[in-house]
């Protein structure tokens, strides 16, 4: 892959020209379609506000042609062998390895986030793949539960089409990771990826095709929430709905799904504490906080959007933390140098920075990195933003921002920390730092979220159980609890012949 930002200007001129010429279809049974309304919405670039292209607008009636779809690929697909779904699926991971560069550059232009990170994201996009392949020839497989006069034992049977609506901040690699678990389960799939970034499900769907996945088993449908999504989580052939974005869409969602009783996977928001204690290894402490909040440009469900420091460490560890924050280079997205470019969209951008003036109207001190001098007009770029001398009912401690804004606030001891990280709507990860093992238990314990990472950032091992609790979800990925969500559990019990069957007939 190129090192170089020219090369990868070169490289994403090329790859942005066939979405220019003209507008991008849906993908429905194998081939392209044009919105049966024949509408339209533009794509626009957050490095510059410029347009990439056009994008068939779907509504009703391509949701329903793609459901359809979905529905008649289902059996065939389910039937097909689980060593020949991992075959398929390796094949789709092998041709994501060779467009890596493809991809990720698509996406820096796309999404405005940076080239550092889109090339690993395409290539865990990869991996998820590779992962849940190798769990396809056994996703069917149950549990032996013998008593004493039967014996039990369980299998799993895919639920059968299911709807995927993945969001806008690191769209490929969240995407393959709702779409591979459901393919390798046997189930078929409706994609609906958001409309502020639309082009990197179209290559997934072209990447799934070539490598062998029959018409129909993927399906992508453009489009917005309110007409595509809503179409998709309302129609009666779909069984259940994997959806990552924004808490109040998660409940919108659900309540559309009600009348079809929809099973459904919420990954929602996050309000993460990254909690440091001062006995903590701060050297790595703040490189990892660091790293979770201005990464991804901070638009990340697990970002370190919260840091609370043991009040005794309080003003040392901020001000190496701005200190830090001032070092982060922001630039152009397909520069490798660069670790924050543009957000995604005006409107987003407009949320993000609101959130200085509504620090210091509650109080807290304002500290920003330097910006971009060389930023392109039109552009939703911003500085990263940190926080200090904040308190634990700010909305800066308290809301979402989704950016890169990290929120400082002291703790007194264990309590106070505990208290503060769980005193939110949300519950999703949480970060803690400190060298006592009997602390890191009992914290660990105590804080209301799915997931909780002691001494380290978030490493994500695809085994285990990703999910949060709260506002920020239902339901987990990875391992074999993804194929809890796709599949249908059945049990069956074999009698020995041995047990005692009432007869409430006349007696004999």
């Amino acid at each position: 892959m190129s090192n170089t930002f020219q090369d990868n200007q070169a490289a994403a001129v090329t790859h942005l020209a066939r979405f220019a010429s003209e507008p991008l279809p849906h993908l429905i049974d194998g081939q392209p379609h044009a919105s049966v309304s024949g509408e339209t919405f533009v794509n626009t670039s957050p490095v510059d506000g410029s347009t990439l292209g056009s994008i068939c607008a779907g509504a009703n009636e391509d949701i329903d042609r793609a459901a359809t779809a979905a529905a008649e690929a289902f059996d065939a697909w389910a039937a097909t062998p689980g060593s020949e779904r991992k075959r398929i699926l390796h094949n789709v991971a092998n041709l994501i390895e060779q467009r890596t560069h493809q991809i990720a550059v698509t996406e820096c232009m796309d999404t405005g986030q940076t080239i550092r990170f889109m090339s690993a994201a395409a290539i865990r996009g990869a991996a998820n793949f590779r992962y849940f392949a190798d769990l396809a020839p056994g996703a069917a497989d149950g549990k032996a539960l013998p008593a004493q006069d039967h014996i039990n034992y369980t299998t799993r049977r895919a639920i059968g089409p299911v709807g995927v609506i993945t969001p806008w901040n690191t769209p490929f690699m969240l995407s393959t990771w709702k779409i591979a678990p459901a393919l390798a389960a046997g189930c078929t799939v409706v994609h609906k990826p958001a409309e502020w970034s639309p082009y990197t499900a179209h290559l997934l769907a072209e990447i799934a095709l070539e490598a062998g996945l029959p018409p129909g088993v993927l399906n992508v449908v453009h489009g917005m929430g309110e007409s595509a999504g809503k179409a998709l989580t309302t129609h009666p052939a779909i069984k259940a709905i994997a959806f990552v974005g924004e808490s109040a869409t998660g409940s919108m969602i659900q309540a559309q799904g009600a009348p079809t009783l929809k099973r459904v996977h919420f990954e929602l928001g996050g309000k993460n504490p990254v909690i440091v204690f001062d006995d903590a290894n701060l050297d790595r402490a703040l490189d990892a906080a660091t790293f979770m909040i201005y990464s991804l440009n901070g638009e990340r469900c697990t970002s370190s959007s919260r840091v609370l420091i043991q009040r005794s460490i309080y003003d040392s560890v901020v001000e190496q933390l701005v200190a830090k924050m001032k070092t982060i280079p922001v630039g152009h997205p397909l520069d490798p140098a660069s670790v924050v470019g543009p957000l995604i969209h005006p409107r987003h951008h407009d949320k993000v920075c609101s959130y200085r003036d509504i620090a210091a109207a509650d109080g807290a001190t304002v500290h920003e990195g330097p910006g971009w001098d060389q930023a392109p007009a039109g552009g939703c770029w911003v500085a990263p933003m940190l926080f200090s001398d904040a308190t634990p009912t700010m909305r800066v401690a308290q809301e979402e921002i989704f950016g890169p804004a990290l929120t400082a606030i002291p703790f007194d001891d264990e309590a106070d920390a505990v208290e503060i990280a769980n005193n939110v709507a949300y519950g999703l990860a949480a970060y803690l730092w400190t060298s006592d093992v009997g602390r890191a238990h009992r914290v660990s314990n105590q804080l209301e979220v799915g997931m909780v990472w002691v001494n380290s950032q978030n490493v994500r091992h695809l085994a285990t159980p990703f999910g949060g609790t709260k506002r920020s979800g239902i339901g987990r990925d990875g391992g074999d609890w993804s194929f809890d969500f796709y599949m249908e559990t059945k049990n069956i019990a074999i009698a020995l012949d041995t047990h005692n069957i009432p007869n409430l007939g006349a007696a004999q």
